[in-house]
């Protein structure tokens, strides 16, 4: 804990000394971190096939492309998210000028899950840096072959007393987030984010909680249902279910009933094979603890298709669950693997009604071609993102934030939104010393009352 403190006391020594906070020193600690990710994207993508068993294709398409996306947008806009923002100055400040000045928090805590270890451990990383910050990086000890080389990209880039990556597990995080930092930055489940808000609390730190919950997908029956099938079957095997943003569970109405299941077995095949289990490159689930978990699954609905799974090599192959009692573990818990719960539906505004009354969700897939469908699930549910007639794809461009609102998260990132969220939004009122305004001074009179009453208005 001694060692964890003198280590933030450098970091903020160093912050005080204003080198982070400068634009160049910003752009040249980016570009080496990508061109230290580009030398070791051989390593990186060991790492997650030794973690996750990903494929090499996947680990760029999910993590190393994206964070190159990011740190290529952030390069080209860091100098004008950083200047000075002119402001309007109201009558009442006459003459004045007033300003917003983007600052740096300081020395922040960025911990990152096992799921995207690389991208949710360095996707953050970036927004602070771009923002001037110094920060401490806390990898999941669940993917240590990726924690490893998360270390080793920090160490080859950065000095620690500016950016540093300590790897361990669950004590070092009780440490990490019980000290002064600046700023906590945390991706995880709800539990977990309570227990990092819970500390952070203790000391009056600001936090962003990237969580998740059951993120639903919805097909109507305007719905193209084998594109939809496509697309939510790549949404769900990515990772093998383990992405925050899969869609947890289908809402499909019934006059689908008859095609759903080929259409899902047609997708599966197209993507995996006849034996998606016998595919090389079919990711794995992360430990036994949560292969047991979603294997039990299995026993609450009818299996359509899928529902093989291999114990020794932790892979589940995609299933297909039909439910009719929803008052199961699947229909409560965030599933964070490849089987999908299916529900039929009648009536889409009584689905919609229902879906109000539930915690709000990360994401949400609609598939139609039903404007007035659109229309209503954007204006009547409240989530974090999501698409329609597509999934996951809303997390790819830097143009759009990325968070939950509710149990699912507080606060976002991703591009100008990240670098916000590590910056502190400093508002500035330079007054001039004449004229000198003599209302807002005592005595108060009446016309003077009379004045102010006009001025602010």
């Amino acid at each position: 804990m001694e060692n964890y403190n003198t280590l933030l006391d450098r970091q903020k020594q160093f912050f005080n000394l204003g080198y982070s906070k400068d634009i160049k020193f910003r752009k040249q600690s980016l570009k080496k971190l990508k061109k230290t990710i580009l030398e070791m994207k051989g390593d990186i993508a060991e790492s997650l096939a030794k973690d996750l068993n990903k494929p090499s294709a996947e680990s760029y398409l999910t993590e190393i492309g994206v964070l190159l996306t990011s740190i290529n947008y952030c390069l080209r806009h860091i100098g004008s998210w950083a200047k000075k923002q002119r402001k309007s100055s109201i009558l009442a400040l006459f003459p004045s000028r007033s300003y917003v000045i983007p600052e740096p928090y300081g020395s922040v805590l960025i911990i990152a899950p096992w799921n995207y270890p690389v991208l949710l451990a360095l996707d953050p990383l970036i927004s602070a840096i771009a923002a001037g910050n110094c920060a401490v990086i806390k990898p999941s000890e669940m993917a240590p072959s990726a924690s490893a080389v998360i270390c080793k990209i920090i160490r080859k880039c950065f000095d620690e007393e500016y950016v540093c990556a300590i790897e361990g597990g669950a004590e070092e995080t009780e440490r990490l987030t019980s000290m002064k930092f600046d700023y906590i930055f945390f991706t995880g489940s709800p539990e977990k984010g309570k227990l990092v808000m819970q500390k952070a609390a203790e000391n009056l730190i600001p936090v962003t909680l990237e969580l998740g919950g059951k993120s639903p997908c919805i097909i109507d029956e305007s719905a193209d249902i084998n594109m939809a099938m496509k697309r939510i079957i790549f949404g769900k095997i990515l990772n093998a279910g383990q992405t925050c943003v899969a869609p947890d569970y289908l809402l499909v109405h019934s006059s689908h009933k008859e095609k759903l299941k080929e259409a899902f077995e047609t997708e599966v095949k197209a993507m995996l094979g006849d034996n998606p289990l016998d595919d090389k490159t079919y990711p794995r689930i992360v430990n036994s603890r949560h292969f047991e978990r979603i294997t039990n699954y299995l026993n609450e609905g009818h299996v359509l298709s899928g529902g093989t799974f291999r114990t020794d090599t932790l892979q589940i192959s995609p299933t297909l669950l039909e439910i009719t009692n929803t008052d199961v573990p699947v229909m409560r818990d965030e599933i964070f693997g490849p089987v999908l719960p299916l529900i039929y539906f009648d009536d889409f505004d009584e689905t919609i009604n229902a879906l109000q009354q539930k915690e709000k969700p990360l994401a949400l897939y609609l598939f139609t071609f039903d404007k007035k469908h659109e229309d209503s699930v954007l204006e009547k549910i409240s989530f974090g993102g999501g698409c329609i007639n597509d999934c996951i794809m809303h997390l790819v461009s830097p143009h759009l934030p990325f968070g939950g609102v509710g149990k699912s998260g507080i606060g976002c990132y991703h591009g100008k939104y990240g670098f916000d969220t590590f910056s502190h939004k400093k508002s500035i009122v330079l007054k001039a010393t004449y004229p000198d305004m003599n209302v807002r001074y005592r005595p108060y009179t009446k016309f003077k009352m009379f004045l102010v009453k006009m001025l602010l208005k």
